[in-house]
């Protein structure tokens, strides 16, 4: 499947080097020199020099070598083919696209909604859940999404309140 695994930035330096707004968790596989990513509006760039600089990703592409060509290629996403089948390094380790559209039921069974997003902020993951009364956020850590069953497209959830409330008892 084609994913989203990051955006180009502003150019830095003289040399043909972006600035990389990374959004996979696999940046080393995935922009590793010789990688071929796609993009909708330049073709398929290929990392020719891949570093870290002050906690920034910044990479080269084959045939890029100035500071203008870079700048033409600010905010082009970068997509690369990603197998979502394919087992983590954890158990618990899932794709976005494996958590839309799993129901998400209640610890007594009882039907919450379906997982439409998933928004990776700072701190953790956390499901958004389209409910009969709205948008319910669920931080995605065990103790709040005890069970996860991916081919079943299912998870059993305990909304923060209840979980506190369940905790001061």
């Amino acid at each position: 499947m084609r994913l989203n695994v990051g955006r180009i930035g502003r150019a830095h330096g003289i040399l043909g080097e972006a600035t990389i707004e990374v959004r996979t968790d696999l940046a080393e596989e995935r922009f590793a020199i010789g990688a071929q990513l796609e993009t909708d509006s330049h073709g398929v760039l290929t990392v020719a020099s891949a570093r870290v600089h002050n906690g920034i990703l910044l990479l080269g592409f084959t045939g890029i070598s100035d500071r203008n060509s870079v700048e033409k290629l600010r905010d082009v996403l970068l997509y690369s083919e990603v197998d979502i089948d394919e087992p983590g390094f954890e158990e618990d380790d899932y794709h976005v696209l494996q958590l839309v559209g799993c129901k998400a039921y209640l610890v007594d069974g009882d039907l919450l909604g379906e997982v439409s997003d998933v928004l990776n902020l700072p701190g953790q993951d956390v499901l958004s859940i389209k409910s009969e009364n709205g948008e319910v956020l669920i931080p995605f850590v065990h103790q709040l999404v005890p069970v996860v069953d991916i081919k079943a497209k299912r998870m059993t959830v305990i909304p923060p309140e209840f979980y506190e409330s369940e905790a001061k008892s």
